[in-house]
Formats: C-alpha cells, sequence, structure tokens
C-alpha cells in the first residue's frame, strides 16, 4: 500500500520514539535516528536502566543469584522529560511506540500524558514487543521520512499491529513458578521430567504455546510453528517482506550465531537477524531461553 503523507506548506518534523523493550539501545537509536527510552530495573533497591548501566550480564547474573530483580514501565517524568528534549531539538511531532497495552502499563501511561500535548504526541498502541516492536519502529522511521504525519504513522501501525508472532522456549521453569504462572508442583515436575514450555506472544500477552521435553525440541516446535503461520497467516506474503527475528535471554555468543544460523537454513529468503530478548521478557523466561519471531515489511 502507497502511503503520500501531507505536509501541507512546510516540512513537518516528525520524530519517532521507543523504550528498550524494542531491543534498541540509546546509542544505536541515536545511529537510526531515532529516540530509544532505557526501560528502568530495580536490583535490591537500585534502580537501574536497561543499555545503560544494565548488561545483560548483570542482569541474568542478579537475577539468578538470589537478588530481588524487578522490571517497571519508565516515570511520568522518564516520559514527558524526553518528549520535552525532543521538541527543544526543533521536532514538530512525536509518535512514541511503547511495548504493548497487553503486557504492561507503558502504553495507557504514555497516553493519558499525550492528552496535556494537544495532538503533537501520538502514542501507538502497537501491541508488540523485542524483534517484532523493532521493526515497527524501523517503519516509523520510514514513514517519518517520507513526510507522514504522528497521527498518519500512529494509525498505520496500529492498522498492521498484529502482522506479527513471537515464540519462546524457556530452559527453566524457576521463573515463571517465581511469576505466578506456573505453580511450584508443576516447576518440579517438570524440571525431573527435563519439560520446556513453548510460549507464544500473540499481540497481547504471553501464553502457553506447546509443551515438549528438551531445548532441541523446543526449537524444532518453534520452527514448526512459524512454517504454520506462514502457510496460513501469512499466506501469499512474498518472503522478501519476511523478518525473522532470532532471540535469546543471557545467550553466549556461539548459542546466538547457532540460532540465528538455525533459522537462516530454514527461511534462507527471508531477512534473519539476532536480537536479545528485553528484560522486560527475560525477567519471567530466565537465562537460556530462546526465541523467535515474524514481522512483515511493507515492502
Amino acid at each position: 500500500m502507497q502511503i503520500v503523507g501531507r505536509r501541507g506548506n512546510y516540512d513537518m518534523r516528525t520524530a519517532v520514539m521507543t523504550d528498550s523493550n524494542s531491543g534498541i539501545t540509546k546509542s544505536e537509536a541515536k545511529e537510526l535516528g531515532i529516540f530509544s527510552l532505557p526501560m528502568p530495573v530495580i536490583i535490591d533497591g537500585e534502580i537501574c536502566y536497561e543499555g545503560i548501566d544494565l548488561t545483560q550480564e548483570r542482569f541474568y547474573s542478579s537475577l539468578t543469584g538470589g537478588k530481588d530483580v524487578t522490571t517497571s514501565q519508565p516515570s511520568p517524568g522518564e516520559v514527558i522529560g524526553m518528549w520535552d528534549a525532543i521538541f527543544a531539538e526543533g521536532y514538530d511531532e512525536i509518535v512514541h511506540i511503547p511495548m504493548s497495552s497487553g503486557l504492561s502499563n507503558s502504553y495507557e501511561s504514555a497516553a493519558g500524558l499525550a492528552a496535556d500535548y494537544d495532538g503533537r504526541v501520538q502514542v501507538a498502541d502497537n501491541h508488540r514487543i523485542s524483534v517484532t516492536l523493532r521493526e515497527s519502529v524501523l517503519e516509523a522511521k520510514e514513514l517519518a521520512d517520507q513526510g507522514l504525519s504522528a497521527k498518519e504513522i500512529r494509525e498505520e501501525l496500529e492498522i498492521r499491529a498484529y502482522e506479527s508472532c513471537i515464540y519462546i522456549t524457556v530452559d527453566t521453569l524457576e521463573f515463571l513458578k517465581k511469576g505466578g504462572r506456573i505453580t511450584p508442583a508443576a516447576a518440579a515436575l517438570g524440571a525431573v521430567l527435563n519439560i520446556k514450555p513453548v510460549l507464544t506472544i500473540q499481540g497481547e500477552r504471553l501464553d502457553a504455546f506447546a509443551k515438549v521435553r528438551g531445548m532441541k525440541k523446543g526449537k524444532h516446535k518453534m520452527l514448526e510453528a512459524l512454517k504454520q503461520d506462514l502457510a496460513t497467516r501469512f499466506q501469499g506474503i512474498e518472503m522478501s517482506r519476511i523478518v525473522i527475528g532470532a532471540a535469546g535471554s543471557g545467550l553466549g555468543e556461539e548459542e546466538e550465531r547457532e540460532w540465528t544460523e538455525t533459522l537462516k537454513a530454514a527461511f534462507p529468503d527471508a531477512t534473519v537477524y539476532y536480537n536479545p530478548l528485553s528484560f522486560s521478557i527475560g525477567s519471567h523466561t530466565g537465562p537460556g531461553a530462546v526465541g523467535t519471531a515474524i514481522s512483515i515489511r511493507r515492502s
């Protein structure tokens, strides 16, 4: 679908903003010409920020080392502070793309704050996170460069929000138990039987998809799920428009490479790249989780 922007009689500068749940760090955002708000993580009462003063190594070592680790949404002051800083750089509008409203209150909070900006800040309920959210942010930047307004970009992202899916296999049941997603008895039995849940995110929430024995079968089940989605939900879409995200939580470089190469071999005509799972997901999956996703590019 070709979209034509309406600039009026002057050039409208529209900024694209997201948060680190997209996997886009503040430094990478600068290279891409967008803005990314680091998500806060609280470790034993200390507030840290994803991608700023909290690395993957420290986050997962804290998670498994008995420390009290919780994730949080940005404060209203942090959100407004970045918006005001963006306007101070000369932008006329902002399209803000937080993580899915079904997974966090970040969208609802930002939408409430945006009411005081007279339409100059448009908050997209994009129903995405991690690699799928990253693709939406990159698409928003393309649309902004074409001259679309923040409102037009928000509407386009919301129309196409569900053209994506995520699957994750967890290596440990400990953190699903801590989060109340499974009972202690189920976690204990699963550990004995080497049961690995395969989870899915289809926009709104993290849900159970399947149960397998061992990570190898978990990866195979996710590959099957991707192929089924391509044959049904995304039937007829050219593979050149398909983006397969490889993801993981606290994986080593060799594990990242092997999983990415597996997906490239399975989907040679798609775009495949690796991006770590955000800490908001990693806090529920724990270390060693492996994930994948499908996103559809406009062209």
